[in-house]
């Protein structure tokens, strides 16, 4: 027999050493085993001829049925084969099938029909199969050859094991005299791996060797994708993209992009990395896919500044970012609470005409709606619609977990039908959102309501839904109700927990029973759950807004000793409870003990400081703590806004004050009511009517009331001009 010698390229590398990279135990993994042992890693430098086919030869009687059936089928093709054959089909057996189809094998037309009326009669054999199968690949009808294979390894009653050998044998067997191409293997090998059996595709990959073929690099890459959807089969795949090579398998971007993946789903982010960067010396450009994948991946770890530079790399080779870079990038943005930053990043992104999709929009959305932005959440919903861009139920629930959040259920709970009518199904979320709305504004009935409606549609209550009910009954003071229904969510099979024992803390302490809330603290410890930052938070805020600072001071050395971290919300406390009770100096040196301690302070624990020295009249200190805020790189929030354009207002720095009312609205936040009308006395004060009444219709129009006093003066002004109408609209409104 010829030899042929086999030589494989030499760029093709090794990437992970297998000893470095790889767990040991992985050696203990059959397919691992049997995948990488010496013998299979490993191939003969020469290469065996296909053999020639030489099937069964018919006796003389079969041979004039077969030719009979054939000059039959090749005159009469364009009628139905079941009336050309009807004189032949009682002689007709499994061999002749084979016969006939070596006859007519150059129609293929005519070998598909008439196979087709073959397996109406009987099973037609293994062999039969695979002479069809070739027929279709040497006529480049890969498409048919697909499903002939595939219908045969779906059935359910076949031994693959010993399927497996025979038909690798017929294959090679018809190989040379039926189609020669190789294409016969490498889609046999895909749908291996498509139905789950690597090591059948394995042991076909070995097979092939021996004749000198290998399977496409297209096929591996189905093959390691295959293997990278669970922890173990991604460290199998990293093996097989290391030692695959040394067997002639050359990677290109796409068996990369795949590992690059699998590295970023376990975490390996500064290898997946590298691999990037050694992409363009071995041969393989990476493309938009390689960077979004690391992009996406250092989003998952934090490493901002990292993807930034990515996306710089990304855009000096030409490549544009896509969507779902731009998408991981506004995630970790909104994750970080630079909700503004992530909306300039969609700003960059249309400019540079990349359509944004649902995902990037409800990302942002989210983010928003987090960092209790409703408003530009809202216009970026709408935005969206208007782009033709259908929010999904995750959209709609996000927007509705943000006004909940921000106090407005109304609004919410409009969304929520809005949703319903567009044949979008709200989920356990989505419910329990709305529930725990209605409960923080005390409408118990509304939400016991939806709760109802929630096991209506087949949705099941979770720990979740019945804290928040619990909280809602605390907070109406109705305890042991409280208490019953956590007794039924026990015998329901859930498990309270931290935060439900939280929320009956804090409903506790809503209702003014804070002694029943510190036994509640002891009997959760009897319970077995350790109180935690939030119910020591919890009950120092109780104290603090009943003015007992002793005793919020006492629970704070309490919460140190137990080795408790104090949080940013605990030291907010503190500073509110000081600064309500006339000590700002004490307020001052609990920033300086944050700042000391490296805890970052947020919009809220200045905006305590502010708002007193505001009602002191004393804007030098709010000055001061406006800068030091900002050199902390501490942006405002609503509040701050508000806060500071009513402290201008009073001391008459209206230009000042009129600035950052620009500057809120702009950055998307509400003026409230108590701003609205400090500007407008303002205004008024300095005869500047027309900003005043801008101001006043501003306000009307967003569904706020204005004090009793400007609607007098409005109404006053309108009655002078004559606009009776108008006048008595305003007098009604006031009234």
């Amino acid at each position: 027999m010829k030899r042929h010698v086999i030589s494989f390229p030499r760029h093709c590398f090794q990437l992970f050493s297998c000893h470095s990279h790889l767990d040991p135990s992985l050696n203990g993994l059959p397919f691992f085993r049997s995948c990488f042992s010496e013998k299979n890693c490993s191939f003969d430098s020469t290469t065996r001829n296909f053999p020639n086919y030489s099937p069964k030869k018919p006796i003389l009687q079969d041979s004039e049925l077969v030719h009979q059936i054939s000059i039959a089928i090749k005159q009469r093709r364009s009628e139905p084969f079941r009336h050309v054959l009807k004189p032949h089909e009682s002689k007709f057996l499994a061999d002749h099938l084979i016969w006939v189809l070596m006859s007519i094998r150059n129609d293929y037309r005519v070998v598909l029909n008439f196979f087709e009326w073959a397996c109406l009669r009987r099973d037609p054999s293994l062999e039969a199969r695979r002479i069809l199968a070739q027929t279709a690949t040497a006529s480049k009808d890969l498409k048919m050859y697909r499903k002939l294979i595939q219908d045969f390894w779906i059935n359910p009653n076949l031994d693959a094991g010993v399927s497996f050998g025979h038909f690798v044998e017929q294959l090679i067997y018809a190989y040379k005299d039926w189609s020669s191409d190789p294409c016969v293997f490498d889609i046999f090998f895909q749908v291996l791996v498509e139905a789950g059996m690597l090591n059948e595709a394995r042991k076909l990959f070995d097979k092939m060797l021996n004749y000198g073929l290998l399977i496409s690099v297209e096929s591996w890459n189905l093959f390691i994708s295959h293997l990278s959807k669970d922890l173990d089969g991604i460290k199998v795949a990293l093996k097989v993209f290391s030692e695959f090579p040394e067997v002639g398998v050359c990677w290109n971007t796409a068996s990369y992009n795949i590992i690059i993946h699998s590295l970023c789903q376990i975490g390996r982010v500064v290898e997946a990395h590298q691999l990037l960067l050694q992409m363009e010396l071995r041969g393989c450009m990476p493309d938009v896919v390689s960077f979004s994948t690391i992009t996406s991946g250092c989003c998952q770890v934090g490493e901002l500044q990292k993807v930034l530079k990515l996306i710089e790399e990304m855009q000096i080779k030409g490549l544009q970012p896509n969507p779902f870079t731009y998408n991981g990038i506004i995630l970790l943005l909104c994750k970080t609470g630079k909700v503004a930053e992530a909306e300039r990043v969609l700003r960059e992104m249309i400019s540079e005409e990349i359509a944004p999709d649902s995902v990037v929009y409800t990302t942002l959305i989210d983010g928003f709606c987090k960092f209790g932005n409703v408003s530009a959440a809202y216009r970026l919903f709408d935005e969206m619609q208007k782009r033709k861009i259908s929010p999904d139920f995750i959209t709609f629930t996000a927007v509705i977990c943000g006004l909940c959040r921000s106090g407005k259920v109304m609004e919410a709970d409009k969304l929520f039908h809005d949703m319903v009518c567009k044949q979008l199904e709200p989920d356990e979320v989505t419910y329990t959102a709305l529930i725990d709305g209605y409960c923080k504004e005390g409408k118990v009935k509304e939400a016991f309501s939806l709760h109802n409606k929630m096991l209506e549609m087949g949705l099941t209550p979770n720990v979740v839904t019945y804290t928040a009910l619990t909280d809602g009954l605390c907070k109406c003071g109705e305890v042991d109700t409280a208490n019953e229904l956590l007794h039924e969510m026990c015998r329901k099979g859930l498990e309270l927990n931290i935060y439900t024992y939280n929320s009956l803390v804090n409903g506790l302490c809503k209702a003014g029973n804070i002694d029943q809330a510190v036994k509640l603290m002891k009997d959760m410890e009897v319970a077995g759950f350790h109180p935690d930052a939030i119910t020591y938070t919890t009950l120092m805020d109780a104290y603090c807004k009943s003015r007992e600072m002793d005793k919020a001071h006492e629970l704070l050395r309490h919460m140190l000793d137990r080795g408790l971290q104090p949080t940013v919300v605990t030291f907010n406390v503190l500073m509110n409870g000081f600064c309500m009770s006339g000590m700002l100096q004490d307020g001052e040196k609990v920033l300086k003990w944050m700042l000391e301690k490296g805890i970052m302070p947020n919009a809220s624990t200045y905006n305590s400081l502010m708002k007193h020295y505001c009602i002191r009249n004393n804007m030098h200190a709010i000055t001061e703590i406006c800068k030091g805020m900002w050199a902390k790189g501490v942006g405002p929030d609503a509040n701050t806004y508000n806060i500071l354009i009513k402290g201008h207002c009073k001391a008459g720095n209206m230009k000042e004050a009129w600035f950052l009312h620009k500057d809120m609205v702009g950055k998307g936040f509400s003026p409230t009511a108590s701003s609205y009308n400090a500007l407008i006395k303002g205004f008024y004060k300095r005869k500047k009517f027309s900003e005043a009444n801008q101001l006043f219709e501003k306000m009307r129009s967003e569904g706020l009331v204005a004090d009793r006093e400007i609607y007098n003066i409005f109404a006053d002004i309108n009655y002078e001009e004559g606009k009776m109408e108008l006048t008595l609209e305003l007098c009604d409104e006031a009234i």
